[in-house]
């Protein structure tokens, strides 16, 4: 999708009027976001070698829009609180030239994700909802095995903030219980839906058994990457996709803001003790 068509403001009102996760508000409710589309196929770099022979038959023109990556850095663990509670991040502390590609939910499936997490071949965390994924939950198994981990983001998607400690924990560890049923790994991570949450929501993902709870500093929605900070994506941040209609052009859009950055995407589990 060339970036003529799309229309900034019919995308904007579509990311704030979403499912919630896309929203344009920081934790402060008061970041100020700035787009970027993503590149047209003669302007991204060529295709990425060494594409698995699985991943051969994306049409030519995704593949040319694919951008290549070194590998990550070794990671530095980030310190995490000691007082009961899950660590909260909106970007993992480093100078590394590096940056976290996350995506909430698992509502639309597209057929293409598998072929395009191949031919990427960049580390992805997705934050599935059981709600949405129960419909089909072989579709994300072999994501898991073309590099994607599976996290926690609760069975049926409530704003958890202001709820009791005990709806919040039904929801949490209900969300890792069947996760790690379904594919054999319990999360240690956790999103909370909307990005909102309090103390008992920290304490409820610790003492579900996870680590650390996580928001984003850029997301995306009809190819198009929204910043809170400046116009391009800093080391460190965590960046937020939805498997949307439009996932396709969200994933493309994300990885070329990465590298048109200088970064590479790395493995958010890594940097978590």
């Amino acid at each position: 999708m060339k970036t003529s068509r799309i229309i900034a403001a019919g995308v904007l009102l579509s990311v704030l009027a979403g499912c919630g996760d896309g929203g344009g508000t920081s934790a402060s409710g008061s970041a100020s976001w700035h787009a970027s589309a993503v590149p047209s196929a003669s302007a991204a770099g060529p295709p990425v070698p060494g594409v698995p022979a699985a991943a051969v038959d994306l049409p030519a023109d995704l593949l040319a829009r694919i951008p290549r990556f070194g590998p990550p850095p070794p990671a530095t663990k980030v310190t995490l609180p000691q007082n009961g509670t899950a660590g909260w991040f909106q970007r993992i502390p480093t100078d590394q030239k590096i940056a976290f590609i996350t995506m909430d939910d698992g509502i639309n499936k597209n057929p293409l994700a598998l072929k395009l997490f191949q031919a990427a071949h960049v580390p992805i965390t997705l934050f599935l909802e059981v709600n949405a994924v129960k419909d089909n939950p072989g579709f994300f198994t072999p994501l898991q095995a073309a590099g994607a981990t599976i996290e926690d983001h609760t069975i049926s998607h409530p704003d958890l903030k202001g709820k009791s400690y005990a709806y919040q924990k039904r929801e949490i560890c209900g969300g890792a219980d069947w996760l790690t049923q379904q594919y054999g790994r319990r999360p240690v991570l956790f999103r909370p839906p909307f990005g909102t949450h309090d103390a008992n929501t920290l304490k409820a993902v610790h003492d579900c058994g996870m680590k650390a709870a996580f928001y984003w500093k850029e997301t995306t929605d009809h190819g198009v990457v929204f910043f809170q900070e400046g116009k391009t994506v800093q080391p460190g941040d965590i960046i937020l996709m939805h498997f949307r209609p439009r996932f396709v052009d969200d994933f493309l859009a994300v990885l070329n803001a990465v590298h048109k950055a200088g970064l590479t995407p790395a493995r958010l589990e890594d940097y978590i003790p």
